[in-house]
């Protein structure tokens, strides 16, 4: 188990485009079991690459109540998206904080798994929304930016 540094808002890593992966390795095996670790330690549902502060287009994503059906997605891509949902929102690299953002309520996403198949993943309601969260910091965009409203500090309440 190795946990890795999750950046924090400010930190110029989270601004910038992930490059797509190319091959998994050794190296690319380490940083998805490192990103799972990190993820359950840190009690998320996601977390993306960037968020410990490589460059590469991989997330990871755990919904369920037991954290023990992580999906991992290289070179993710929605490919589809329809409805609409509004709800609190929280990320990883912006402790204490939540805020209100609307997104699709469904999404059909298309990535390749740690043997670089390709294969398609479909997610409504928290699933769509981590889907769509984990892949936003692939390009550089935090959840900050879409919050309706201001950010709620839960460390106050």
């Amino acid at each position: 188990m190795a946990l890795r540094k999750i950046r924090e808002i400010g930190d110029p890593v989270l601004e910038k485009v992930a490059k797509p992966v190319t091959e998994v390795n050794r190296k690319i095996r380490e940083l998805v079991s490192d990103m799972l670790d990190t993820m359950y330690e840190a009690d998320g549902v996601g977390l993306a690459a960037p968020q410990v502060g490589i460059l590469k287009r991989i997330v990871v994503i755990d919904v369920s109540p037991e954290q023990d059906s992580p999906i991992v997605m290289i070179n993710p891509e929605i490919i589809e998206k329809s409805g609409e949902q509004t709800g609190g929102e929280g990320c990883l690299s912006v402790p204490g904080k939540t805020g209100v953002v609307t997104r699709a309520n469904y999404v059909k996403a298309r990535a390749f798994d740690e043997e670089m198949n390709e294969f398609e993943i479909e997610g409504e309601e928290l699933l769509a929304r981590a889907i769509q969260h984990e892949l936003d910091h692939l390009d550089g965009i935090l959840y900050t930016t879409k919050v309706e409203g201001d950010l709620i500090d839960n460390d106050k309440e």
